[in-house]
């Protein structure tokens, strides 16, 4: 376990590395167990009695390689406990039916990953929980829509896709001023630039797919509790069945040892890319935390230590065949979902204003979201410089 003492980048290599867990290895070994057998009865009352005290009891419960894992995770966001899941969509799941029964009520972020807000339309709305869809920015004004039978209220700060950073913990004291749960999914942060528990946070959730994992390989998603919530979420994800391979763990751990220069790296290139597109004529504005024109980047500013590779950018004008245009043929940026590994990613994004009930959304000028991998960032100024002509001529037309 490190020193609370110690600084971020030291604390990143040393988390979860404990001997118990290690037996002196550098990572922590790859424990594959569905079943653990014991030698005497004396033993397994012992297991049992510690099975959620890092003792081992059986497979689906957690290895060594599991129990370090999350021990660092834990220490890292700040929280008092953290459950794995097989990806980013199984602990929004997991986290919400944790806390959610028939009758009960859910305010959502309207900014929110589409696959949670499909979860609330077609899951939890078939087991009679009832969600109402907030803007993002709300702030004080989230008070009007707390019922007395609101039980989660769900934060997501940068918004996906159209990345408003919300005003955490404004949210958070009045969420608790009518015994409301917030979560947050803070992936965008990741573990180590925000600090989600103390701005009021009860639950902290993170695609691990994304940057702790950091190489496009590995599903995985993180929830991370404070005291108060920590057993009802073990205890409910333990038997919803919510389990993760021991190899995909190591991977995480792996790559979780290499977030602080992989995150400022991201970031400066994304920085760079970022101001280049600001100086674009085709560019309305951009939709990076960083940046004022971004909704909410004072926040941003107050609540962050530092940001990542991904942001959108709105343009001025354009359609589908201009956009298709764009993104296609590109050299080094891939068009593909997730995002968070080493390489640049382009998504021309359409039906944004389908996915909005709380706010709206001008659907007459065109977004694209990027990526922005560990490439040199004067190759990917060149790629989109060659995709701006490709536009360019769709447009002139």
């Amino acid at each position: 376990m490190s020193n609370q003492q110690d600084k971020l980048a030291t604390q990143i290599v040393s988390v979860g590395r404990e001997k118990k867990y290690s037996q002196g290895i550098i990572n922590p070994p790859v424990y594959r167990a569905s079943t653990v057998v014991f030698d005497t009865m004396d033993d397994m009352r012992f297991a049992i009695k510690n099975k959620t005290n890092g003792e081992m009891f059986y497979g689906r419960r957690g290895t060594p390689t599991h129990f370090s894992f999350q021990q660092a995770i834990s220490e890292l966001e700040g929280g008092a406990g953290t459950a794995l899941y097989p990806s980013g969509a199984g602990a929004i799941s997991a986290a919400l039916l944790s806390f959610l029964k028939s009758g009960d009520h859910l305010l959502m972020v309207d900014s929110a990953y589409e696959p949670t807000r499909d979860l609330c339309n077609k899951l939890l709305a078939g087991f009679g929980i009832e969600t109402t869809y907030y803007d993002p920015l709300i702030g004080e004004g989230i008070k009007d829509l707390i019922q007395p039978n609101t039980k989660v209220l769900f934060l997501e700060s940068p918004g996906s896709i159209t990345m408003e950073i919300q005003d955490v913990p404004t949210l958070s004291r009045i969420a608790h001023e009518h015994d409301v749960v917030v979560m947050l999914d803070n992936t965008w942060a990741s573990p180590i630039n925000s600090r989600p528990f103390e701005m009021g946070v009860d639950i902290s959730i993170q695609a691990a797919t994304k940057y702790i994992v950091g190489h496009s390989d590995v599903m995985m998603g993180t929830a991370t509790a404070n005291e108060a919530h920590w057993e009802q979420l073990r205890e409910n994800s333990y038997i919803m069945g919510q389990t993760t391979s021991p190899d995909d763990v190591y991977l995480a751990a792996r790559g979780l040892r290499t977030l602080g220069v992989r995150m400022a790296q991201h970031d400066k290139n994304a920085l760079k890319v970022a101001n280049w597109l600001a100086s674009r004529p085709e560019v309305d504005h951009l939709r990076h935390p960083a940046f004022e024109t971004c909704p909410g980047h004072e926040f941003y500013q107050r609540d962050f230590s530092g940001g990542n590779g991904l942001f959108s950018f709105v343009l001025k004008q354009g359609n589908l065949a201009s956009v298709t245009a764009f993104v296609e043929n590109m050299r080094h940026f891939k068009m593909g979902f997730s995002w968070g590994g080493y390489e640049s990613l382009i998504l021309g994004v359409f039906g944004i204003d389908r996915l909005r009930t709380a706010t709206t959304w001008d659907t007459s000028k065109p977004l694209i979201r990027l990526h922005i991998g560990l490439e040199d960032p004067d190759d990917l100024i060149a790629d989109l410089t060659e995709a701006f002509e490709r536009f360019n001529a769709v447009i002139d037309k």
